[in-house]
């Protein structure tokens, strides 16, 4: 029987806060299944009697299948129904949350919390694809800096939350709490979001299984060559990009020759959507900068207890979090490329300050220079996901989405990778405080370098857009 739900959604202030709430708890979900895990390591390691590197692919293995397989997933929800799609990867996320909650061993809680991370890219990338669907166009911007909220929320709240829930219920609990979360956000997404029909021409189109493979493939292998070997990149790590290099050559090849590729070659060369890409890898990579170095600063430079260097760590979430909506709202209000160039100006003018600060200047002067860099990141993720989804036709803002997401999660494996190793070079002295603060020194004036790149791109795109028609929204 054909659906009898809208093809759009009714004007009530209601309808327009459930769309909104129904593509919120799907973000808060997929964040939150990325961090809470991380304080249940040891908790896991003593459970299942597993070795140190065992238990670290519970975590490994959400993020891994989240970056394999994110773009496929966004243009799967371009040739079917995305609302469709979003529930079933709510319903595998929950299934696969009671998997890891009833796992007898290490191994098959890995299994299950790779089956969660396809759950969770599917509602990382679909979400954001439905916001063009869902919200008028006047409201995009504050709708894309809502989803920045919770996503910062999710991963701020994770360990606090995980701590709590393990200690009072057991490890099981940091799994099941997503069950009745995962109900409620089942039923606003049935009751609140519109069924779309894809657009004709996407319809006809057959799934690109092959470049799909080949492209998790590739992401695979750069992942696993930029975090195995725990900082020291040895034989097994060129292997691996190697091996990377040869996948990445067979995806761009047999892109070029399916009718209906994964990936349309030539949506990357639309100089919005590549500057776009190429910036959120950038700006990324600085970001996870500060969840690498700033530890290691604030406990041997400033010689920090445990305790106030959680509560230092903490400012740069808690500014992103409050800083999302309103970052949406000035989107709206003065367009997504004067804002891309403002929050990129932030995060440089953050990381060069951090480049040249001063021990003696202690924790205030290096959580200053934080919140600048997070408030500036939270506009610029605002306003670049709204310009790169509102240059895409409709029938492509699947795989836009997934690729922005894509883009993201390359630049924290990158920054973790590259700037950590960065960091450890400078800051090889015998004087561990000395070290410390050199280390810092030059992995952020290295991020600044970045930034700038990411500020000149910007400014190039926006040169380029003002000769261009206005593009489909």
């Amino acid at each position: 029987m054909k659906s009898t739900v809208p093809n759009v959604l009714p004007t009530p202030q209601s309808a327009l806060r459930g769309g909104l709430i129904s593509l919120a708890l799907p973000t808060l979900l997929s964040s939150l299944g990325s961090s809470i895990t991380n304080v249940s390591l040891p908790t896991l390691a003593q459970v299942f009697g597993a070795s140190f590197q065992d238990v670290q692919w519970v975590v490994i293995a959400y993020l891994l299948a989240i970056t394999t397989l994110i773009v496929g997933v966004g243009r799967l929800g371009d040739i079917i129904s995305r609302r469709t799609l979003l529930l079933a990867g709510l319903g595998l996320f929950m299934l696969a949350s009671l998997g890891c909650a009833v796992a007898p061993t290490i191994w098959w809680l890995i299994a299950a919390r790779a089956a969660q991370g396809l759950g969770g890219a599917v509602m990382m990338a679909i979400t954001l694809a439905l916001v063009g669907e869902t919200i008028s166009k006047d409201k995009v911007g504050r709708a894309m800096g809502l989803l920045g909220t919770l996503s910062a929320v999710g991963t701020a709240l994770g360990p606090t939350l995980g701590g709590v829930l393990i200690a009072g219920f057991g490890w099981q609990s940091i799994f099941l709490i997503n069950l009745p979360l995962g109900g409620v956000a089942l039923f606003c997404v049935y009751r609140y979001l519109p069924q779309t029909d894809p657009q004709q021409v996407t319809k006809q189109a057959r799934f690109d299984f092959v470049g799909m493979a080949l492209l998790g493939l590739t992401l695979a292998l750069f992942s696993l060559a930029m975090t195995l070997g725990q900082g020291h990149f040895g034989s097994l790590n060129s292997l691996l990009l190697l091996g990377t290099a040869v996948a990445a050559s067979a995806f761009v090849w047999v892109e070029r020759k399916v009718a209906s590729p994964l990936v349309q070659l030539a949506l990357l060369r639309q100089p919005i959507l590549s500057s776009g890409l190429l910036t959120n890898m950038l700006v990324s990579t600085v970001i996870m900068t500060s969840f690498v170095v700033g530890p290691f600063y604030l406990a041997h430079g400033l010689e920090l207890a445990p305790q106030q260097v959680g509560l230092a760590m903490s400012a740069g979430p808690l500014i992103a979090a409050l800083a999302g909506v309103p970052s949406g709202y000035l989107v709206d209000r003065f367009g997504a490329a004067q804002m891309i160039s403002l929050g990129l100006l932030g995060v440089c003018l953050g990381a060069l300050a951090l480049s040249m600060m001063s021990p003696t200047q202690g924790v205030l002067g290096y959580i200053l220079p934080i919140c600048l860099i997070t408030a500036g990141y939270a506009l610029f993720q605002a306003a670049n996901n709204t310009a790169v989804i509102k240059q895409v036709g409709i029938e492509r803002r699947g795989v836009a989405s997934g690729l922005l997401n894509l883009a993201r999660n390359l630049g924290f494996i990158i920054g973790a990778s590259a700037m950590g190793g960065i960091f450890a070079l400078a800051s090889a002295a015998s004087d561990i405080r000395l070290g410390s603060a050199a280390g810092l020194h030059l992995t952020y004036l290295v991020a600044a370098v970045l930034a700038g790149l990411g500020l000149l791109m910007a400014l190039w795109s926006q040169f380029y857009r003002r000769g261009q028609p206005a593009t489909q929204e």
